[in-house]
């Protein structure tokens, strides 16, 4: 890398922030090499993700939509503090509001989803924590998996860059699929995916410059 300067990212969480403790540590361990976790966002002033960061050293800041009114008044803050910190990729980690077309068309292939599912299967409007798991159940699949995807207007719609099989054995429960689901696949390729996509920045980043 030499004096490249590392893609700037910033995470978006709203919850325990599992899949931000996945990332910190593949930030450590290499696997994410090209881009660095700058700031951490949660739209919830409770969330336990904040702690994490603040135990890794990274900063985070608070964007509350129900403090701010409106989704536009939430969006403008949110491009603000993105602004004001560089960031170049977004990465959305269990992060519970839906963003609007203006906002995911200012960054086009510059934010990133996980999602509990192999998309197209399990995804969309009203799929996401537990119900993707139990839907899952319901149609008796014997795959199942998580999908990183770039984010667009649509729910999950986004194009797809990274998926990876988990198998469901007889007796699973939505809880112990839930659990098998992050380990296996969503906390192996959302750090990979991080790391691509921070090295397709840093490629644009050069051609620009010529």
């Amino acid at each position: 890398m030499g004096s490249v300067q590392k893609a700037k990212i910033a995470v978006l969480v709203s919850g325990g922030g599992t899949n931000l403790q996945a990332l910190i540590d593949a930030q450590k361990s290499n696997i994410i090499k090209s881009g660095e976790i700058v700031l951490v966002v949660s739209n919830n002033p409770n969330a336990y993700a904040i702690t994490r960061a603040s135990l890794a050293g990274i900063p985070s800041v608070i964007v509350s939509k129900k403090e701010l009114g409106s989704q536009e008044a939430f969006e403008e803050k949110l491009i603000g503090v993105l602004e004001e910190n560089g960031i170049e990729l977004i990465i959305l980690a269990g992060f519970m509001s839906i963003l609007s077309e203006s906002f995911t068309s200012r960054y086009p292939k510059r934010i990133i989803n996980v999602h509990p599912s192999l998309i197209p299967s399990f995804c969309g409007k009203g799929f996401y924590g537990l119900r993707v798991h139990e839907e899952a159940l319901k149609k008796g699949v014997k795959v199942t998996g998580a999908t990183v995807h770039y984010v667009n207007e649509i729910p999950d719609g986004g194009e797809i860059i990274l998926q990876r099989s988990v198998s469901v054995k007889r007796n699973e429960t939505p809880e112990s699929l839930q659990q098998k689901v992050m380990r296996q696949a969503e906390w192996k390729i959302l750090p990979k995916a991080a790391e691509l996509v921070s090295n397709e920045i840093i490629k644009s980043r050069k051609v620009t410059k010529k």
